[in-house]
């Protein structure tokens, strides 16, 4: 007799490796398991990349990737799924053929485009396939000001242009955008949640040091993970990004290489949280 009555919160990364550990599939991995849940990975690519920049960037195959996907969603099914550097076309076409299947799992996808570092992560001729085939599948997007600006085709400067920004790109599928504003000047840093019917502003102080190496990534990760543990839209990027903030303010100091260095992603972990099974 099977007497297993508990299960972990499953949540799955779809994205890019980092061989320096700081952002990609590694830092989704880390927010994941700091916030209690059991973190599942589909690896798109693998880089070579330090905190300096990436070097190189190698491709897996279409077809393995896949397969990856397919024995985690038909097995280890996850709660809600992150998806990050997704670089090739037929890598965007195939993964939305797999998740059409799953209508009922919320994705929330990080549409990495630029590194931290500056380097493009992405071809030019993927960003028409994600914006037809992705964000019409997307609970909730998250560009940052470069990868907006690549969405619109245009460059966002101020912070007046955020929520016109977010409900432009609202328009091409998604069903709420986060548009991240960190990378404007200031003290302050503002993001803009925007819905069909509803906008919402969250604002924090800038930190000031280089250690924001996977920001993105961790905040995405974050709210998967709060997503998958039975939020809503609104609490999950809330306390997400209350999670980044902490994380960036308690690895500040530390020195990890010679560039733009890491979050302290296990500032406060979470024991894996097990709930009853429902039968």
């Amino acid at each position: 007799m099977n007497h297993q009555n508990k299960e972990y919160v499953p949540v799955l990364t779809i994205a890019g490796s980092d061989s320096g550990g700081g952002a990609g599939i590694q830092a989704d991995i880390k927010t994941m398991s700091a916030l209690g849940c059991f973190a599942t990975s589909v690896i798109t690519a693998t880089t070579a990349q330090n905190t300096l920049g990436v070097c190189d960037i190698h491709d897996i195959p279409v077809a393995h990737i896949v397969l990856q996907l397919q024995s985690i969603l038909t097995d280890i099914t996850p709660n809600a799924i992150k998806i990050g550097m997704l670089s090739r076309p037929e890598v965007v076409m195939a993964i939305a053929k797999e998740l059409k299947k799953y209508p009922e799992i919320p994705i929330v996808f990080d549409p990495v485009m630029v590194a931290t570092s500056g380097d493009r992560l992405i071809q030019q001729e993927t960003v028409e396939v994600i914006k037809s085939e992705l964000f019409p599948l997307t609970h909730i997007l998250t560009p940052n000001l470069d990868e907006a600006s690549v969405i619109l085709g245009r460059e966002i400067l101020v912070k007046d242009e955020l929520e016109q920004a977010a409900e432009e790109i609202l328009k091409l599928g998604p069903e709420y955008v986060l548009v991240k504003g960190g990378h404007l000047d200031g003290d302050v840093v503002r993001d803009v949640l925007v819905a069909e019917k509803s906008c919402e502003t969250f604002e924090s102080t800038k930190l000031t040091t280089k250690n924001v190496h996977g920001t993105g990534c961790t905040l995405s990760s974050a709210i998967a993970s709060f997503l998958g543990r039975g939020l809503t839209v609104q609490e999950s990027v809330k306390q997400a990004r209350e999670y980044v903030y902490s994380a960036i303010e308690a690895g500040m100091e530390v020195k990890t290489g010679q560039g733009n260095g890491p979050l302290n992603h296990f500032y406060e972990p979470i024991r894996m949280i097990k709930h009853e099974m429902v039968r």
